[in-house]
């Protein structure tokens, strides 16, 4: 074992200090059964864990991170867990997206504050994994994640179901009487059998192939199932590893580059991935001062195909997945057709190129081959312009229905996600097929936090009808489960004065997807004047936390992040008080 001890190092500003503060800090240590050598100037590795009963994707990462330490012990580290807030998207109310800044903030100043010199980021629902990275990025320690893995594949009488994407299904199977609510409630178990977060080609299965894209992962560990004990060796080996990478201080400014950035969003492109990667893609190039803007994701995407075929646009989940070569496979497919990067230097501290040179596609239904690919180049997330959006909006075209792309329809207007839901079920609801739902308020600041809302299910006459899709246009998000023409992140958004804010109903609505547009067909002179009418909603906020993200969270094309951490903070040793 290589000798690690090194009085210089960051932890040592507290174990190896002299007198009464190293006495402090090496005695309290000492009360957990720690023995003095511990302390001789190995590296201290944090391990940060997002466990929680309260996020059941995250409820098991108290035992990942058990082997995670059991690497750091065998590569020569001090391994010290700590636990930080879980942001997951199940329970938390009104959307876990309010608290991603606030647990982003957490992790950076627990990170900086402790006598650390690397940390090992656990996370697991959709919302922990880019609040992580935010964190450690902007401290810039040397730093690893590993993500808790996927559920195994539901199943329910012979099929196999998502999580998420099969929720929307039950729930149109229950309101046009293809399924009793006794078979949903059995249906429920059916669907999360296991520990892990969604299996399906969700936000969080989305983010767990984006931080390996990055670099930030180790390569083929963002699809090992939750309960897989090939999860439990990638952890131990991000143990081994993290220790290294102290030594060779390899931090995440040597990572997160440009070119790391343009390959998360081609194999987001490639995977089918989720439009929430467009908003923590952007925030965390903020925190590292990575200039990536809306346009960069249609413009690179547009000679990607999909790829994958998993739920919510395809057939398949996350174990098939992982099993026909995971993320690896995908990526040495993309890079052979000079679609990726393959130079930018990873946490292996080997480069994209080298990381993926062993890898292999072994299922060709699951991942499809370049040459002949799922759905073809240009069905990824499109970028949409207009007097509707300008600063954008995007569209997931690979869940769409593609009759759809282009539409002209008139507008039922819907001030809050609430409101359309209360009428959506009445018989005598003045909608038919054509009809564009906008569902406005729904944004950073209006909701607050950009809630998953904006594929609303459709109102319950049409799907008795036998209606599948509609176009739906909103100022939030979407789950990465869901599915359907929504146009989302409408930008700027309604409450703060946004064009949604304008619209009325029965305006024509056009949506030219091809043409990356969005448009109201009203005139210029008229919309001036409802501007000159309308008035912003009222403060609802006064104080605590979410009076702070009202005041200062950007808008969706800025990832949403809060204006003030922007940028690196660094790790500088706070001062110490003894």
């Amino acid at each position: 074992m290589t000798d690690r001890r090194n009085s210089s190092r960051r932890s040592q500003a507290w174990f190896g200090a002299q007198g009464r503060g190293g006495m402090l800090y090496r005695s309290w240590m000492r009360n957990q059964g720690f023995g003095h050598e511990v302390f001789d100037g190995r590296p201290v590795i944090g391990i940060a864990t997002s466990a929680s009963e309260l996020a059941p994707c995250n409820a098991h990462l108290t035992r990942v991170a058990e082997a995670v330490k059991r690497g750091v012990w065998q590569a020569g580290g001090l391994p010290l867990q700590f636990p930080t807030m879980a942001t997951g998207e199940t329970l938390m109310r009104p959307t876990a997206m309010l608290y991603r800044n606030l647990m982003a903030m957490e992790v950076e100043e627990l990170i900086r504050a402790n006598p650390l010199d690397g940390v090992v980021l656990l996370s697991g629902c959709d919302k922990t994994t880019p609040a992580m990275l935010m964190g450690a990025a902007s401290v810039d320690l040397p730093a690893v994640m590993v993500t808790g893995g996927p559920m195994l594949n539901g199943k329910y009488r012979g099929q196999d179901v998502g999580s998420g994407t099969h929720v929307w299904k039950f729930e149109e199977d229950l309101k046009t009487g293809r399924m009793t609510e006794e078979e949903c409630f059995f249906a429920e178990g059916c669907m999360a059998r296991s520990d892990g977060h969604c299996m399906t080609m969700g936000t969080a299965s989305t983010m767990a192939c984006v931080a390996e894209a990055l670099g930030m992962q180790l390569p083929g560990s963002a699809a090992w199932p939750a309960v897989d004990s090939r999860r439990m060796e990638t952890a131990q080996a991000a143990g081994r590893r993290i220790v290294d990478m102290v030594e060779e201080e390899l931090r995440p400014s040597r990572i997160l580059n440009r070119e790391a950035f343009e390959n998360a969003i081609r194999v987001n492109a490639a995977i089918g991935g989720s439009t929430n990667a467009v908003i923590h893609l952007t925030a965390l190039a903020g925190r590292v001062g990575v200039e990536l803007g809306l346009d960069d994701f249609d413009r690179l995407v547009r000679e990607v195909p999909t790829l994958v075929n998993l739920m919510p646009s395809g057939t398949y989940l996350m174990e098939d997945f992982c099993y026909a070569g995971g993320l690896p496979a995908v990526m040495a497919e993309l890079l052979g057709g000079g679609l990726l990067h393959g130079g930018p230097v990873t946490v292996t501290g080997r480069t994209v190129a080298e990381n993926t040179a062993p890898a292999e596609r072994v299922d060709s239904d699951v991942i499809t081959p370049l040459d002949a690919p799922f759905q073809p180049a240009g069905t990824g997330i499109a970028v949409l312009r207009g007097n509707l959006c300008p600063d954008g909006a995007v569209i997931k075209q690979s869940a769409a229905s593609p009759h759809l792309l282009t539409h002209r329809g008139p507008a039922r207007v819907f001030d809050s996600p609430e409101a359309y839901h209360a009428v959506a079920d009445d018989p005598g609801l003045d909608v038919d097929e054509n009809t564009v739902i906008v569902i406005r308020n729904a944004g950073p600041k209006g909701y607050p936090g950009m809630p998953e809302v904006s594929n609303v299910p459709l109102p319950a006459k049409l799907l008795k009808a036998g209606i599948t899709d509609m176009v739906r246009v909103c100022d939030g998000r979407m789950s990465g489960t869901g599915y359907g023409t929504v146009v989302l992140h409408v930008t700027p958004e309604a409450a703060v004065g946004g064009p949604l804010a304008l619209v009325r109903d029965g305006d024509p609505v056009v949506l030219d997807v091809p043409g990356r547009a969005l448009r109201l067909d009203v005139d210029d002179a008229e919309l001036a004047r409802r501007r000159q009418e309308w008035t912003p909603p009222a403060e609802r906020y006064v104080s605590g936390y979410t009076w702070l993200y009202t005041q200062h969270v950007e808008q969706a094309d800025r990832g949403a992040d809060f204006g003030f951490l922007r940028g690196g903070r660094g790790h500088e040793v706070p001062r110490d008080s003894h």
